[in-house]
């Protein structure tokens, strides 16, 4: 599989710039960059073995929908998975992690008078990141990044919706619940702060995406 090309078109599925249901054609896509319908067809199992597209008899490859119900059984799974990241994360964080988390939480904070949701989701994913590497197991994080997403479209296409000021603080609320467990080498603490940060998010993105208040937990 050509991992530049898997790279792209991922991006352009998680972005929205490929519209959930778009019908992606293989000969349109193999010409586009210079490969062969082979490499192409790879690239789309792929695709497809992540849930991100759907391949359609006779018809081509399908960007999978956005489907709410699909969504809250994915989230309701990332809480246990969130959970033991937090847990290692505050039994094996060393000085230098600490340190990076908090630069990571002063970039986020310049954020609150710059609105740029591309900037955001790279304080994510750095975030996210930075975690996984406290937490060193690669299996949790293969299965947390392969969750984290399939929920991401959701989370992205309810960006501009509220106001953006919110969407930073409940970012850098975050950040701070998770470090502040992990300063005090609490696992418990750590853990619950992860699964009520998932829960939070999955709050607020029901409440724009369907418009019905954000109370009913997981």
């Amino acid at each position: 599989m050509n991992p530049d090309i898997y790279r792209e078109i991922k991006r352009r599925i998680l972005f929205l710039e490929y519209a959930p249901g778009q019908i992606l054609n293989e000969n349109s896509l193999a010409r586009e960059f210079g490969v062969s319908r082979t490499p192409m067809r790879e690239v789309l199992y792929r695709l497809s073995w992540e849930q991100l597209a759907r391949i359609i008899a006779r018809t081509g490859t399908m960007v999978t929908q956005i489907e709410f119900q699909t969504m809250m059984h994915t989230y309701q799974t990332r809480l246990g998975i969130e959970g033991e990241v937090g847990r290692l994360c505050a039994e094996l964080a060393t000085d230098r992690h600490l340190d990076r988390i908090r630069t990571i939480r002063e970039s986020c904070a310049r954020l609150m008078d710059k609105k740029d949701p591309g900037a955001l989701v790279e304080i994510d994913r750095r975030f996210r990141r930075m975690l996984h590497e406290t937490a060193g197991n690669p299996v949790l994080k293969s299965v947390s990044d392969q969750l984290y997403t399939l929920t991401f479209r959701l989370w992205y296409v309810t960006l501009d919706k509220g106001e953006w000021q919110d969407e930073v603080r409940e970012m850098l609320d975050e950040i701070d619940t998770t470090l502040a467990g992990m300063e005090a080498r609490n696992s418990r603490e750590t853990s619950r702060a992860r699964r009520e940060a998932l829960m939070r998010h999955f709050e607020r993105i029901r409440a724009k995406y369907l418009g019905v208040p954000g109370n009913v937990r997981l």
